[in-house]
Formats: C-alpha cells, sequence, structure tokens
C-alpha cells in the first residue's frame, strides 16, 4: 500500500513498493493544484485508483530510465504526459513516450508539476539517459545511486565511468542541499549496519554511501562489488551488446 512518507505545505509525497523486482515508485502530489507525477510506475491501475481516490489529477509521468522494471506501467499512461531523456534511445527504447528531456549529462532542467518546481538532471552511467530528480525536499535517484551503494554499470547501454562522474556530480549538488531533505531510491537494499530502510537523509547518505566515499581513490572504486554482476542479466547485456555491434 503507497504510504505518505512526507508532507510539506506544498506537496505529498507516496512510496509503494510493486512487482517481481521490489521496485520503488514515488508519487508527488501538489497540494495547492491536485495534480500529481508518478516516478517509475510498475502498476498504471495502481496508481490511477491512488489518484483517484484522492481527486488529484495524474498529469505526468517521470522515468529515472527505461528498464522494464520502471517503465512497466507506462503501458497504462500512455494519455499522460510521458517523460524520459532522449539518450535512452541509445539502449534501444522506443516508446511508449512522449516528451523528452534532453539536457546532456551532469546538467538539469527545470521540471514542473503544479506549483512544485523540480530539477531534472540526467545521471548516466546505470544507463545512457538515467535522470535524477532534485527539490521540494526530495532526491528522488531511481538505480543512479541507492542509500548504501550506487546501481550497476554491466548492463546493455551501462557505463562505469560515466557512473562515476555523474556521482561525483551528485555528490556536489546534494553537500549544498538541506541535510534533512530525503534521499529516495528506485530499490530497497540492506546497508551496511544492518538496517534496511526505504529512505534517509541527505546527511546520512553523504556519509555512509560505500559508493560516494569511494569516488576519490581508484582502487576503492574499482574494488567495489556491486558496479557488475555476473548473472543472467550480464549475460543478456553482452548477447545484446554484440547484436548492437553487428547491426
Amino acid at each position: 500500500m503507497a504510504e505518505c512518507i512526507l508532507e510539506t505545505e506544498k506537496m505529498l509525497v507516496f512510496q509503494a513498493q510493486l512487482g517481481d523486482w521490489d521496485n520503488l515508485n514515488h508519487l508527488l502530489v501538489c497540494k495547492k493544484t491536485g495534480k500529481a507525477a508518478i516516478i517509475d510506475p510498475f502498476f498504471s491501475d495502481y496508481w490511477l485508483n491512488v489518484c483517484s481516490q484522492n481527486d488529484w489529477q495524474l498529469e505526468q509521468v517521470w522515468l529515472t530510465h527505461s528498464h522494464w522494471d520502471h517503465a512497466k506501467g507506462v503501458d497504462g499512461l500512455q494519455d499522460k504526459q510521458v517523460w524520459v531523456h532522449s539518450n535512452e534511445s541509445l539502449r534501444g527504447w522506443s516508446g511508449p513516450s512522449n516528451q523528452e528531456w534532453t539536457n546532456p549529462p551532469n546538467s538539469s532542467v527545470i521540471q514542473k508539476i503544479g506549483s512544485l518546481v523540480v530539477q531534472a538532471h540526467c545521471t548516466p552511467g546505470h544507463t545512457p539517459g538515467h535522470m535524477t530528480f532534485i527539490g521540494e525536499g526530495v532526491v528522488i535517484s531511481g538505480d543512479c545511486m541507492f542509500l548504501g551503494r550506487c546501481g550497476r554499470t554491466d548492463l546493455f547501454g551501462g557505463d562505469v565511468i560515466a557512473q562515476r562522474s555523474s556521482l561525483q556530480y551528485l555528490r556536489t549538488i546534494l553537500s549544498k542541499l538541506p541535510s534533512d531533505w530525503l534521499v529516495l531510491p528506485g530499490h530497497q537494499y540492506q546497508l551496511s549496519n544492518g538496517s534496511n530502510p526505504t529512505y534517509i537523509t541527505v546527511e546520512e547518505l553523504l556519509s555512509t554511501n560505500e559508493a560516494l566515499m569511494a569516488l576519490d581513490d581508484d582502487s576503492k572504486w574499482n574494488a567495489l562489488d556491486f558496479l557488475s554482476f555476473d548473472d543472467n542479466l550480464a549475460e543478456k547485456a553482452r548477447r545484446e551488446k554484440a547484436k548492437a555491434q553487428r547491426d
């Protein structure tokens, strides 16, 4: 069930863990206008029902990236503004989406929903056009940055050098934010201290995230064991890369 994890003067933020991959979906609601944006919807009907029951207008869909588990719910939301970065086409994304961000890597543009104003940052590495959304008290980081680590870079379209650059970029931005802002990732993973939260503060993340703490040391960065895995997804990525090179 969707849980309201933050209420400010301007906004409601709901979080729900959905699907076989335990994806964390996030709904932003503008309290003034009743307009809402869903980030990475897994089930379209689920979020349409949440909004209908509360008389909110689901106006926009924001994809942090186009991996199946983050874009599955788009099929039932094609009458909304469906936003994705144009560079996701480099890994084969061809929709359904009808709006595109085109800002260069490690830069941002303004995204509005009702009276809410959010910065949409292009943070590639996990995928070519991965986005991170920052504003109004939250950082929605998708699979670029989890609470204790970062996303893998060995899937088709991933780039470990771009990932490191994106994390350096985000670290600089986060260090200037209020320390009590919440970081909301795309998946829940256990932290090194044994806790397993679905969000933490910016202050906690900056002081404990293993990937961020390894950025300035090549040996520490290269030793991170979560940047790649020897699994079925990795094998599929190798086949996709080989096919793309042939084509």
